[in-house]
């Protein structure tokens, strides 16, 4: 029976070829996703080792150990100014221990560069723009840092850039360089170019190096550090010494950690991201291999019945059930063996071109070699060939079945059509049980995790359902179907939809495979569209401002930013907006402070009772949603605490003067800027509204820039670039998601190339027939065709009405967080989803119609 099965592949390649690339295409999103996993954890965790080299302990102020332990990079970026235990004397102490090679200390924070055209080097990300100090050795050089050109920063007015950043900023040796930490611009000389390999520079950050005194100005206190990383001597023992250097410090403010406890955090925070990110992406392997599932028995279940008198025969020279069983499932691994190998082949270059992919949409993915363990081909290989043999289960038991008798049957008998009673009775259930899940998620309010385990618990039953139910569905839609197609093409048409009802089975399970991946890309563009409508709401909700000015590194405005706009020609307010913790009775809000007259200019609020005039020094205005929370109403006096959220406290006597509708340009109270400023962390504004007069907006922005020191961290946009700013992550995450389901959808294209293939080679004697009763060969094209975009058709009808149902259900998740959330379907875009499912059946049936139009019409009649 082995002999059997190989030979049954060898004669039947071209049959099994789409089956092969179906297993194939699964397994190489597979392996392509193991092989990056392992990639991508080998170089951070080398990248990571890179960091802690030479780093035997560190010695970091508490309150960084306790919220970042793994922090002991250089250009880590920290930018706080708090004062720390860490100064020159300890670096002294500790360089005085026995068994210490060296100590290194470092200030760390964020500068941000305008390029030399002017505009601003990652600003959306500046975070990712490191600082340090630069800490030359005997030589003149530090080590950390190799210089590639110039020199080290010696003084006050003199930096270094990483040689990326240089490039990317359009820098040379001795240009000035201007650049923000927190405020406003500020110009040095660029006197070297370093080298790195810190992972987040690699990613696409950036990295400027001051001289120590300059770096502490910038981003601490003088004379203060960081951190104070220990390099040991050889044959030291690393726990001891820190032990030592924890001696040294104070009781408060200061914590020692060795560079291996440093390395097994880091390590475990590694695994705990890669992991995360290798199940996503499994995820939508594991959605492309079950569709692929629907193609490999379809294949197995016509193969088996091409071959049921070869089957007979077996059973009548003494082969039993179990033998055919296993001949089926032989060749079905023999198959799946050898497509999950060149699967696994094809998943390196999948593994090798995601790096380059996730880096440009943002994710901070250092460089290294393909790394391909043990587990990745193994794992691989053992999915593809435990897919196909499961795939062709059940096409082996129906084998099984076929009598010895059979033999002697007409090799055109047609075999008898099956009763759908007992599928539709379980698709019944299955598609109600998920539906009611799905109605009972459109009650969910927030998407915590037990609620999106639901959902896709609910969403998953009623695909499965609709699946189960596909044959019953199938003759309705595709009888209303071929009506059109008889309309417009004839004996062409009636014939396509008869062939297409012909077998419902495998008309259901080859459309089923579409239905899949256009229901999860409908979900997701149903979803990912209402979602953006109601960010394009709230962007601008209550908001008549011609411009936002900001800050893009969160560090807040001057107080006085306002006042210098507003004096700006062209402008005809310009309100302050800042904002700290409210308790009101118990109950928490966050308050935001403006100036009432120059908001009523920028900001468009619908007051239900009072207005922007009453509110003043102790006066405010409350939200509709906190009124109701707080039970407040005009006329209330309350005593109110303003907090920074750092444990100080402002008490304040408030009257309640308003109510208005919560809007995103004010928060769950209003009040004066006088009395919610000196509350705030610190004491700077979050943003200022700009309205300009009638037609003077045009040209606004580069002149608020420069009334406000031109800093490269300033952001000013107009309405049409806050909206962009909301939806342009969500876009980039669409189009991500996108394009790993179209695996799916092309696994599902091979599977109606596949079907129409076998169908061909089915009806070759009743094609031959048709060809000599008078049907020419551009006739029998067409036939092939139609029967194809029926069934794409058929299967997308389905795909989109179950996408916009779930998407539907599931939208109300989000309502918490976004209250006008409505459901929006995109209909340019489902329409190009039926035109994509035509396209689909006109070019999957290319292949099998010039093949059915090139039989030989004698051959045709005569075969067997």
């Amino acid at each position: 029976m082995l002999r059997t099965a190989l030979r049954n592949v060898l004669a039947h390649k071209a049959r099994l070829l789409m089956t092969a690339l179906a297993v194939l295409l699964g397994v190489a999103f597979v392996s392509g996703t193991l092989v990056f996993g392992d990639t991508t954890a080998n170089a951070f965790r080398n990248a990571s080792a890179q960091s802690l080299k030479d780093v035997a302990v560190s010695v970091q102020d508490e309150q960084a150990s306790e919220a970042d332990p793994a922090a002991v990079s250089p250009a880590q970026g920290r930018g706080d100014r708090t004062t720390t235990a860490l100064d020159a004397a300890l670096a002294n102490k500790i360089r005085a221990l026995p068994g210490v090679a060296s100590v290194r200390a470092t200030v760390t924070g964020q500068a941000t560069l305008a390029g030399k055209d002017g505009r601003p080097v990652n600003a959306d990300s500046s975070w990712q723009n490191l600082a340090t100090n630069y800490l030359p050795g005997k030589d003149g050089k530090d080590s950390h840092f190799p210089l590639k050109g110039g020199r080290g920063p010696a003084n006050d007015g003199e930096l270094v850039l990483d040689a990326k950043t240089a490039q990317k900023a359009g820098y040379r040796i001795g240009d000035t360089v201007r650049f923000a930490t927190d405020g406003p611009a500020l110009t040095k000389k660029l006197v070297g170019i370093v080298t790195t390999d810190d992972p987040r520079i690699t990613a696409g950050g950036t990295l400027t190096l001051f001289d120590t005194t300059t770096a502490q100005k910038l981003f601490h206190t003088p004379g203060r550090f960081h951190e104070i990383a220990v390099a040991a001597q050889p044959g030291t023992d690393e726990h001891a010494l820190t032990a030592r250097v924890q001696a040294l410090l104070p009781e408060k403010g200061a914590m020692a950690t060795s560079g291996a406890d440093l390395a097994a955090r880091q390590s475990k925070q590694i695994a705990e991201t890669t992991t995360r990110l290798t199940k996503s992406l499994l995820a939508f392997a594991g959605i492309a291999l079950f569709v692929g599932v629907f193609l490999i028995a379809n294949t197995f279940t016509m193969l088996i019945a091409q071959r049921s008198r070869e089957i007979a025969l077996l059973r009548a020279v003494g082969a039993s059930r179990r033998q055919v069983v296993r001949s089926v499932l032989i060749e079905a691994a023999l198959v799946g063996l050898g497509a999950s190998a060149a699967g696994f082949a094809l998943g390196l270059g999948i593994a090798t071109a995601l790096h380059p992919l996730l880096s440009t949409n943002g994710a901070e993915l250092p460089d290294g070699p393909l790394v391909i363990s043990p587990t990745a081909p193994l794992a691989s290989l053992a999915v593809g060939v435990v897919v196909t043999v499961l795939a062709a289960w059940l096409p082996s038991r129906k084998a099984a079945k076929i009598a010895p008798v059979a033999v002697l049957s007409s090799a055109g008998l047609v075999p008898p059509a099956r009763s759908l009673k007992v599928r539709t009775i379980l698709g019944t259930l299955l598609t109600g049980l998920g539906v009611a899940v799905m109605l009972y998620v459109s009650t969910l309010k927030t998407s915590k995790e037990t609620n999106l385990m639901t959902a896709m618990l609910g969403g998953a039953l009623t695909l499965c359902g609709m699946i189960v139910l596909a044959p019953l569905l199938s003759r309705p839609l595709i009888t209303l179907a071929g009506k059109v197609t008889t309309r417009f093409f004839g004996i062409s048409g009636k014939l396509a939809q008869q062939n297409a009802l012909r077998n419902p089975r495998r008309t259901a399970a080859t459309a089923s495979a579409l239905m899949i991946g256009i229901a999860l890309i409908t979900g997701l563009t149903a979803g990912g569209y209402s979602t953006q409508q109601a960010l394009d709401k709230e962007a601008t909700q209550g908001l008549a401002a011609d411009y936002k000015v900001s800050n893009s590194a969160y560090r807040g405005l001057d107080a006085t930013a306002a006042d210098k706009i507003s004096k700006l020609p062209g402008v005809a307010a310009a309100a302050p907006i800042t904002s700290t913790n409210l308790d009101i009775q118990g109950t928490f809000a966050t308050i935001t402070g403006t100036d009432p007259r120059a908001l009523g200019a920028a900001a468009d609020l619908n007051f239900q009772a009072g207005s922007l005039r009453d509110i003043g020094p102790g006066k405010v205005a409350v939200s509709d949603t906190f009124a109701q929370q707080a039970g407040l109403h005009v006329g209330d006096k309350v005593d109110a605490d303003l907090s920074t959220g750092q444990g100080d406290k402002i008490r304040k006597k408030l009257a309640v003067v308003g109510i208005y509708t919560k809007t995103r340009a004010v928060y769950d109270a209003l009040g004066a800027v006088a009395d919610v400023l000196p509350s705030t962390a610190t004491q700077t504004l979050d943003n200022v509204l700009v309205k300009a007069e009638p037609g003077k907006a045009a040209g606004l922005e580069p002149q608020i820039r420069k009334a406000l020191g031109n800093s490269p961290l300033l952001k000013v946009q107009n309405q049409e670039q806050l909206i962009t700013a909301d939806s342009g992550s969500l876009t980039t995450v669409l189009n991500m998601l996108y394009g790993l389901l179209a695996m799916a959808v092309v696994i599902a294209v091979l599977g109606v190339i596949n079907t129409l293939a076998m169908s061909v080679f089915e009806r070759t004697r009743e094609i031959g027939m048709l060809r000599a009763i008078g049907l020419d060969r551009a006739g029998i094209r067409q036939m092939i065709r139609l029967e194809s975009v029926v069934i794409s058709v058929f299967g997308a009808l389905l795909g989109i009405g179950t996408g916009i149902f779930l998407a539907w259900a599931a939208g109300g998740m989000t309502t918490s967080s976004m209250p006008l959330y409505e459901t929006a379907l995109p209909w340019a875009k489902l329409g190009l989803f039926v035109a994509l499912a035509l396209l689909i059946g006109v070019l999957a049936a290319i292949w099998p119609a010039h093949r059915a139009a090139r039989l030989n019409m004698l051959r045709a009649i005569a075969s067997h």
